[in-house]
Order: C-alpha cells, then structure tokens, then sequence
C-alpha cells in the first residue's frame, strides 16, 4: 500500500473528504420547507430568524452556534428550503409550523424528497420532548406534529363546518397530537380538508375505518393515512373499532345540534335518480314526503330536484328539501328523521340555509 498525501486524486478521481460525503447523505433529513414567506423575505432574514427561534425554544441540540447552515429560496413561489446543522435540529425545527415571520405565519414541512425510512437511521424523526415552544407564540403539538406514518388526511370537509366542531368529531375517538385546518391564504376559507394525528398511534388505524364514508352535511368524508401504504386492521381492533363507529354516530348529531336551526331542512339518502325519472314514481314520492313531514309541524314547500332528460347536471339531485313555517317544526322534522332506515339507508337530515333554497340554489 502506497501512501496518498492529503487532497491527492487517487485513480485520477478527486476524493471527498468524509465530512462533505456525511453532509451529502444527510442532506435531505437536514432540511425543512418552509412556505408561505412575504416578497420581502431573502437569505440572511430567513436565516437569522430559524437560528433565533430555534435557540429560544431550546432546539439547538448540537450545542453553540446558528442551527441553520444554509438556505435557497424560490422567490416566485414564495418558499424556501432551511438546511440545519443535524438531522435531530431539523426534526426539532417540525415544531415550527405555524410560526409568525414578518408578519405572517408560515408552513414548516419535510421537503418532498424526505425519506422517512432512511432519516429514522440518520437521527429522530421527531421534535424533543419539552421544546419552549411557548416563548415564540406557539402551542405545543398544535401542527409540528403532523408528520410520519401516522398522520391522517381527512377529505371531503363542509366548507360551513367550523374548525372547532371538526376537531369535536375527531376527538370522540381519541386525543389529538396535532390538527391542521388547511385554509386559502387569501381569504382564510377552509379548502375542505385538513390533516390531523393522535397521541395514541393505535387510534389511526381505527379512526380511518369510523370516519371514512360517513356522511357530513351533505357530504361524503374521506378518510385515511396521509402516506402512501396499505394497513391492516388488527383483529383485536374490531370491538374497538365498533365502539368508534358508535361514538362517531352521536358526534354527528352532536355536531349537527350545535348548528343554528332554519326553517328549510334537507334529507339525503331517501331518493334516488333513477325514482326520479318516472313521472309517477316522482308524485307518489312528494306525496310520500308531504306526509311524513308534516307529522311535524305546517309544512310550506316542498322541493325534490329531478334529473334532467337532456343529461344536463342539476342541483340537488337526490335530495328533498322541507320548509316549515316555524323553526320549531323543522326542528322536530330534523330530529325525527335523522338517522331513520329508508329503503335500507339512514337518512341524514340537516338544516339548510334559508337564503340558499330561496334563491333555488341547491348544491351545498
């Protein structure tokens, strides 16, 4: 063996020092997106604030010194890759989400060639217990959380649903580690979906067989683990998993309770198109409808859309719509027909805003 002088080519080939081959390797555990950044954000101000911020909450875990070794920011896109010192720092730095820079808060993620499997040999995977997340105006496990195999997205959200009623219905199966709401940045409007987590990683897989399919307003929930993979649910699941899809059940119309009554109440789940298509099917149908609805209360109109022959989409198409007088008698009609057997469905009633079915506009 032959000696090789420090820096010399061995085989014509340049040698990488063992610390940049490390850094390479570790290159995509050690960086984090973060988007949502103001036109005024560059290089030095993203830096400064991450090092700053990851110092006050305690997150420089590789000792003294600036945890942020680099940065690249796409101007147009408004976002910005955050590179960290290690991969533990990185995980620390998850936590962040949500934080407020320059005015506004700003989304901390994993970069899309984060490789979860790998980056679980390289260092955690998760934030430290016990972060002041406090000192910089965040809650703890409020959105850092959301991240590994565990996370559930949940689809197919009422935009009129709010926030803290969502949150009711997913923790009647268990208490959450973290909840995110997505939102247009613009208008603050719920995009209809969000992502959530549970303390306990065994509820994920019964959360996603309770929730998905159920039926919000009027709606169809999807529900299941943000990452790519199949699961199985374990036998020793299936009590508990019934006993979820009963608690589901009550938070529905819990859920339902807690939005303000109008006089329009809407059925889904009782008719559908091709009952609609006959002439006489679609009488004996309103008459069918009359009679029931008017058990509760003077009814004044009642609307059932029907397809188009042309094959045109139509509004509400498999709904019927029931208005009442007085608020009280749709509320006993909502009360009384939620949840009952129709033609082997269970019928879900809700309110239905009064403006809405008066301009005939039927599809919320």
């Amino acid at each position: 063996m032959f000696p090789v002088p420090p820096g010399q080519p061995f085989g014509g080939l340049p040698m990488m020092p063992f610390q940049a081959m490390t850094q390479q390797a570790t290159r995509h555990a050690r960086r984090v997106y973060v988007g949502g950044l103001s036109p005024l954000a560059n290089e030095q101000t993203v830096a400064t604030f991450f090092s700053q911020v990851m110092a006050a909450v305690g997150g420089n875990t590789a000792g003294p010194g600036d945890a942020v070794v680099n940065v690249y920011i796409n101007y147009e896109k408004k976002f910005a890759f955050v590179e960290m010192r290690t991969v533990e720092e990185a995980s620390n730095a998850m936590s962040l989400d949500g934080i407020i820079f320059e005015g506004a808060p700003v989304k901390v993620r994993r970069p899309s060639d984060y490789n979860p499997s790998l980056a679980a040999t390289l260092g955690p995977s998760h934030p430290i217990p016990n972060l002041n997340l406090a000192a910089v105006g965040l809650t703890p496990g409020a959105s850092g959380a959301l991240e590994g195999p565990e996370r559930i997205f949940v689809g197919g959200l009422p935009y009129y649903i709010p926030e803290a009623q969502i949150k009711e219905l997913l923790e009647s199966l268990g208490a959450l580690k973290g909840f995110d709401l997505v939102k247009d940045r613009e208008t603050g409007n719920s995009k209809g979906y969000a992502f959530c987590a549970y303390q306990d990683p065994a509820v994920t897989d019964i959360a996603c067989a309770a929730l998905n399919g159920i039926i919000m307003g009027d709606k169809t929930l999807t529900v299941r683990r943000a990452s790519v993979g199949t699961t199985l649910q374990k036998p020793e699941q299936e009590s508990v998993l019934l006993h979820a899809q009963q608690q589901v059940a009550l938070q529905r119309i819990m859920l339902q309770q807690g939005t303000a009554a109008t006089k329009v109440v809407c059925l889904t789940q009782v008719v559908t198109e091709d009952e609609l298509r006959s002439d006489e099917d679609y009488e004996d149908i309103i008459v069918d409808m009359r009679e029931e609805g008017g058990k509760f209360g003077a009814l004044t109109k009642v609307v059932i859309p029907r397809p188009s022959p042309d094959g045109e989409p139509v509004q509400g198409v498999g709904k019927v719509f029931l208005e009442y007088a007085e608020t009280e008698s749709s509320t006993r009609a909502r009360t009384g027909m939620n949840g009952r057997k129709f033609g082997g469905n269970e019928v879900v009633a809700v309110f239905y805003p009064e403006d809405k079915f008066e301009q005939g506009d039927y599809s919320l």
